[in-house]
């Protein structure tokens, strides 16, 4: 096992895309209905408002699965040096924060659309450590 500072910065990368995104994505598992209550408010004057339901099980979707890789991932990653898994984790995480940011600023969320920008920063940079 080759643990160099590379693989370790990949690996804490992995771990807190987990922490971040099966937090958020169980959360809306365990409470469907205040969250979906919240997502209906945020595009209830937008044209997004009858599609608001979908998008909510597509982010809980994206939100779970890119946690999951990224624990995963990172766990795999650590005791095999593949990466398949953590990268892609990490591109769903990714995906996932474009996701929430064109929702926010959709729904005029001006400065939680600005928030998302160091987690898509950080996101981008641990795909970016994969290139090197």
């Amino acid at each position: 096992m080759d643990h160099s500072i590379l693989t370790f910065l990949q690996i804490l990368i992995g771990l807190f895309f987990s922490i971040l995104f099966l937090q958020s994505g169980l959360d809306k598992v365990f409470d469907y209905k205040g969250n979906q209550g919240y997502i209906n408010s945020v595009f209830e004057k937008t044209f997004l408002k009858s599609f608001s339901p979908l998008l909510f099980m597509v982010i809980t979707l994206l939100e779970v699965v890119a946690g999951a890789l990224s624990f995963g991932g990172s766990i795999y990653y650590f005791f095999t040096q593949e990466s398949m898994l953590l990268l892609l984790g990490l591109q769903l995480s990714a995906i996932s924060l474009i996701s929430l940011f064109l929702g926010q600023r959709i729904a005029k969320d001006y400065a939680g659309a600005g928030g998302l920008a160091a987690y898509f920063l950080l996101a981008v940079f641990g795909i970016l450590l994969f290139a090197l």
